[in-house]
């Protein structure tokens, strides 16, 4: 079953369970899948939902941040609820064990020598640990790794 169809038959059993929190966020990834479909003329695959998942997982900590920053308890169990929804689609993500050698690899697949080979070793990095890895943290690991 591919990620689209199992978020179309988790909305129907939503519906059927009546949960509206998960209802609306169901809704809210698959409205932005759409206007992805519609935007680009494509059909999506299970990489473009998880950029999108990813995407919107982003969005959600940054409003947890701000809310909680703002006093605002009520609207940040909100965005905390969404985000457990959406996290239930993403695949689970890598220790950081798995991201180092994914790292090494990727420097020695390219003989990166040091911090200008950041791009490529970025480049590969990306593709392969894409959903399961926050980018940011690699991204500091690889700086890390490449001034060595």
């Amino acid at each position: 079953m591919s990620l689209k169809e199992q978020i179309t038959e988790d909305m129907k059993n939503a519906m059927r369970a009546k949960d509206t929190g998960k209802l609306g966020t169901i809704r809210l990834l698959t409205a932005a899948m759409k206007q992805k479909e519609v935007d680009e003329r494509i059909e999506l695959t299970d990489a473009h939902i998880l950029a999108i998942l990813e995407k919107m997982v982003k969005q959600r900590k940054d409003s947890i941040s701000q809310f909680e920053a703002g006093q605002r308890q009520d609207l940040a169990d909100i965005e905390k609820a969404e985000l457990a929804v959406l996290a239930t689609y993403l695949p689970t993500p890598l220790s950081e064990a798995e991201i180092n050698a994914a790292i090494t690899a990727a420097i020695a697949e390219i003989n990166a020598a040091g911090p200008q080979d950041m791009g490529k070793v970025m480049a590969i990095l990306k593709a392969k640990l894409a959903g399961k890895a926050d980018m940011t943290q690699v991204s500091s690991l690889v700086k890390a790794a490449l001034s060595k």
